[in-house]
């Protein structure tokens, strides 16, 4: 079993989680493209998609507390989480359900962050702050509702929780802005060679969720 240089197994439980997210982002547009109008078909998908959030949820809590932080869970965790959000609002945009806007905001955002990240890694790694949790989790819940056969208020609500979920990301997207432009001039002004992988331990336990 391959391990990292601290001696943690790449296969553990953490990153079992995060591939398995990556799996089911497939099944859950298979499903929902299958039967959009079928009520078995919107229930077999909001499964797909509650499993995989669930896992999305999850994974980097138990690599923390376990200590199963590994490169390959920190690069591959962000991949899986914009692969299944992506996945579910392109769906539903071309199904009609979502406005395309909602869904190009969004991702923007998302690309914008990743861009981000790869831009100030050199100098250092930006925990995911609560509003980067909270926006994730809106948007899980958001997206749940929708792919689920609702009227009336139920319906309503989804659009509310989703809007809140649209400000939260555009407000952390500024904020993501803000910090890596931060450290890139606190890296400048302090000139200091890079550390090994450019973090430490607690840093990169921090990173292990989305931002």
């Amino acid at each position: 079993m391959t391990a990292t240089p601290d001696g943690v197994p790449v296969l553990n439980v953490a990153n079992v989680l995060t591939v398995s997210r990556l799996v089911l982002v497939p099944v859950f547009v298979a499903f929902l493209l299958a039967g959009p109008d079928s009520d078995s078909w919107r229930y077999a998908a909001f499964a797909a998609y509650a499993v995989a959030a669930i896992t999305d949820q999850i994974d980097g809590l138990i690599a923390r507390r376990w200590h199963l932080v590994t490169d390959f869970g920190i690069l591959v965790d962000p991949i899986a989480d914009k692969a299944l959000t992506g996945a579910a609002l392109i769906s539903l945009s071309a199904l009609g359900e979502l406005p395309w806007v909602v869904t190009v905001a969004i991702l923007v955002r998302e690309i914008g962050v990743t861009l981000l990240r790869l831009w100030v890694i050199r100098f250092g790694v930006i925990a995911a702050s609560r509003g980067g949790k909270a926006k994730t989790l809106l948007l899980n819940v958001a997206i749940g509702l929708y792919v689920l056969p609702l009227s009336g208020v139920a319906a309503t609500s989804r659009a509310v929780i989703l809007a809140a979920g649209v400000i939260v990301a555009v407000a952390t997207g500024v904020d993501y802005v803000y910090r890596a432009l931060a450290l890139r001039r606190q890296a400048a002004a302090q000139r200091l060679p890079r550390q090994p992988h450019g973090e430490t331990p607690t840093d990169r336990e921090g990173y292990a969720d989305a931002c």
